[in-house]
């Protein structure tokens, strides 16, 4: 009983990612209702188990949109855990600045990437162009869910029961 449950509000717009638990208790005081479920086969009988995996609030919450925090963690999920010059996976990545901070590059967005120790030390204080590197995809900031973090937000737009309702919020995020 571990999975997390994309949680909506009244108008179908994904507030939150909560624990089974939190949703299960949401759904006993009538706060929240199923709106997509898994069903898990049991293996000592055979019987199943549906458990909630989206669960949709039975009234309107109003949040502002929270200011989208630049992280490493963000800027990782963005570019999809690859370096950003030579495409590298499953290696250490470190946050570079496109445009280096000693010649003004701020700390935003715009001008972050991953990328692997190896690429990162080639480029240097430099730019791309004066490295003799191409970035692989511009950097951008993303456009995400309302509330939900943008590296847990990365992780639920893959997962296919949630895809649905976070996709049109992934505008410009690779999926593979």
């Amino acid at each position: 009983m571990n999975r997390q449950v994309l949680v909506l509000n009244q108008n179908y717009e994904p507030l939150n990612i909560t624990s089974m638990r939190r949703a299960v208790v949401l759904l006993h005081l009538g706060k929240a209702e199923v709106v997509a479920e898994l069903e898990r086969h049991l293996r000592s009988t055979n019987h199943s188990m549906h458990e909630p995996t989206v669960v949709r609030l039975s009234h309107f919450v109003r949040r502002p949109y929270p200011d989208l925090r630049v992280t490493r963690r963000g800027i990782f999920a963005r570019d999809g855990h690859r370096c950003q010059y030579c495409g590298a996976e499953n290696v250490v990545l470190t946050i570079d600045h496109v445009l280096p901070s000693s010649r003004g590059g701020g700390n935003d967005w715009t001008n972050l990437v991953a990328s692997c120790v190896a690429c990162n030390n080639k480029k240097g204080s430099r730019t791309p162009e004066e490295a003799g590197m191409r970035l692989r995809h511009t950097p951008f900031r993303p456009r995400t869910a309302p509330c939900i973090g943008y590296a847990r937000f990365v992780v639920g737009v893959r997962d296919p029961y949630w895809n649905s309702y976070l996709a049109p919020y992934a505008k410009g995020l690779e999926l593979n």
